[in-house]
């Protein structure tokens, strides 16, 4: 057995504040990437409360009130959404979509980049929508 001597150095190390450090700015970073991911401004329609898991694998695609279609914050031209698309579900054939499109839109605008996603074929559409 090890005696320990009085008034001798310790040597161990308490890694708990780094452990806490750790978690901290890990939950900021998921914060300010949640943040990012929404970052085009949209003034969403209003929908009855209705709460839904998002996937964390995922491509957002927003359209903003002026008509300018965004995909995962790119800007795009609608003819170039249906390309994106297909490389995308290459990768992931259960590819999740979110369109996010500005409430003072006209209906023919949101209903040119829904027809680009059913072309590719895209099973997974949610449309995103603000709670009253």
């Amino acid at each position: 057995m090890k005696e320990i001597k009085k008034g001798g150095a310790i040597a161990d190390i308490n890694i708990t504040p780094l452990l806490d450090l750790a978690w901290v700015l890990l939950v900021i970073f998921i914060l300010t990437t949640t943040a990012i991911v929404q970052g085009i401004d949209v003034k969403l329609p209003e929908t009855a409360d209705h709460k839904t898991e998002v996937p964390t694998q995922v491509v957002t695609i927003s359209i903003d009130k002026s008509g300018q279609v965004f995909m995962n914050e790119e800007p795009l031209q609608t003819a170039e959404v249906e390309e994106k698309l297909k490389t995308y579900k290459l990768a992931n054939p259960d590819l999740p979509v979110i369109l996010r499109a500005d409430q003072s839109l006209r209906y023919d605008a949101v209903v040119k980049v829904i027809d680009a996603i059913k072309r590719v074929p895209i099973e997974n559409l949610a449309l995103a929508t603000q709670v009253q």
